[in-house]
């Protein structure tokens, strides 16, 4: 039973990263509204099972506070770390694999993601008062990012969006250097070749 019970536990936690299920969402929801739902007088064997249920939903919020950790920490920490996400995802966009550029809606998504998921996200940290006095400045700190963002976000944007075009080459460079079909239908030719001629000097000293 600890052991299957330990398990459930290790997936629920895992399963709380993915913010972008609603179903998920909705699931987690309804549980930690009867977890800290104390208007019901419990026996003693529900007692028992409501604690578990009261920490499992704990750590599944624990989890979700540390992927997102650098949102509810000081401003230059938020900064760090908000940049090289972007940094990760402006890349991508200038490699060719994705056409969408995350430069445009970055900052009013930003302002989204506080409001509708890191800002009542550091509420129950400070509700259920998993980390003490701790959960307080989390809070803090996410509210104050959050405003901090409103009045500099653009000009923080604008300022990732160079260091990210100066450390790599453009998309359009990108796009001249990509080979032309008959430079590719060519290569594939030569690397034939080559296989063929490895092949034939093998055999070559296998017959000697």
């Amino acid at each position: 039973d600890e052991q299957r019970r330990f398990r459930k536990l290790v997936v629920n936690a895992v399963l709380a990263t993915d913010i972008l299920d609603k179903e998920l969402h909705n699931l987690r929801k309804a549980r930690w509204n009867m977890a800290f739902n104390d208007q019901f007088e419990l026996s003693p064997s529900q007692g028992v099972q409501h604690m578990h249920r009261k920490a499992t939903i704990v750590i599944e919020h624990i989890m979700q506070a540390s992927d997102v950790a650098h949102t509810m920490q000081h401003w230059q920490i938020f900064c760090k770390w908000n940049e090289r996400l972007f940094q990760e995802q402006y890349k991508t966009f200038l490699a060719g694999h994705t056409d969408c550029d995350p430069s445009i809606g970055w900052y009013s998504g930003e302002i989204g993601f506080f409001d509708s998921y890191v800002i009542p996200l550091a509420k129950k940290l400070e509700d259920c008062g998993v980390f003490g006095v701790s959960s307080d400045e989390y809070l803090t700190y996410a509210l104050e990012n959050r405003q901090e963002w409103v009045r500099k976000g653009k000009d923080v944007v604008k300022t990732m969006v160079q260091r990210a075009q100066s450390l790599g080459p453009s998309k359009r460079d990108l796009v001249r250097t990509k080979p032309t079909r008959q430079q590719q239908q060519h290569q594939s030719k030569t690397k034939s070749r080559s296989s063929l001629s490895v092949v034939d000097s093998i055999y070559g000293v296998m017959t000697a």
